[in-house]
């Protein structure tokens, strides 16, 4: 049985995904931090309902918990990992940059090192809707990018896929 690790799970992509890969007979461990930025209730009824499948795993950790991340990977032996974990909200980037260091620049390296650590075979990673920087323009297009990255994109990149 192939098996996926998935961060962000309880989002709107990761929810369905993990819903697709169990139904397709994948085991699926999946880490969330389950914070509040969207409501936490939906999170959590998506977990639930991905809790029915028998070979559902739920972490509920921060990926800038290196030990957490670490730790999970390791228990979890996925043949790949799909990184959909971000803090988002581009506005909310603007007032708060550290969170989004801490969790979408440390965070994925914490966990780009868990799969080199552990030997995973594939890790792909999606991108936040943060990575669009140095932007004076308050409404952002993907065409924007061409004014400068920033710092999470140079980190990650926009649809990096390693």
């Amino acid at each position: 049985m192939r098996h996926a690790y998935i961060t962000g799970s309880a989002g709107f992509i990761g929810f369905y995904l993990s819903e697709l890969l169990l139904q397709e007979g994948w085991s699926v461990t999946v880490l969330d931090g389950l914070t509040d930025y969207y409501d936490v209730r939906l999170k959590q009824r998506r977990l639930q309902m991905l809790g029915q499948h028998e070979n559902f795993h739920s972490i509920t950790a921060m990926l800038e918990d290196e030990a957490a991340v670490m730790e999970s990977v390791a228990q979890a032996k996925p043949d790949v990992i799909v990184h959909l974990a971000a803090q988002a909200g581009v506005r909310y980037s603007l007032e708060n940059p550290r969170a989004y260091i801490e969790s979408n620049v440390l965070g994925t390296f914490n966990l780009m090192e868990a799969a080199r650590v552990h030997g995973v075979a594939h890790l792909m990673m999606a991108s936040t809707s943060s990575v669009y920087g140095a932007n004076t323009q308050m409404t952002f297009h993907r065409s924007s990018r061409k004014k400068g990255y920033g710092i999470l994109s140079r980190a990650g990149g926009p649809d990096t896929i390693c």
